[in-house]
């Protein structure tokens, strides 16, 4: 299994993993949204908290020249982590949502 299919199947795990675990309140799901073609990953909040409508992106992950970029990480544990203990190297995890000169100092890539 070629590098690319191995990160495709790792992030599809880990975000179905992810949707299992119930919220802690209110009637809010977990959507897995998925645009493998493209290398677009989305973790969604979608339901009602009490009246208040629940609707956002928790994770938002982008395959990027062999690298995953991690847009957004609003989860607890932390998705880098998460791909790390499934055998990614820190070298192909991008931290996209800190800006390319504090990346320098994370142990993750830097990314162009």
């Amino acid at each position: 299994m070629d590098t690319l299919t191995n990160y495709r199947g790792t992030i599809e795990r880990i975000f179905e993993d992810n949707a299992r675990i119930p919220f802690a309140h209110g009637e809010v799901h977990l959507q897995v949204i998925i645009d493998a073609d493209s290398g677009h990953y989305l973790l969604m909040l979608v339901g009602y908290d009490g009246i208040r409508r629940v609707h956002g992106c928790l994770v938002h992950i982008d395959i990027v020249e062999g690298k995953i970029w991690i847009q957004r990480d609003g989860t607890e544990y932390g998705i880098a982590r998460e791909l790390i203990e499934a055998g990614v190297p820190k070298e192909d995890i991008v931290l996209a949502y800190k800006t390319p000169e504090m990346r320098q100092y994370t142990e993750f890539a830097v990314g162009t």
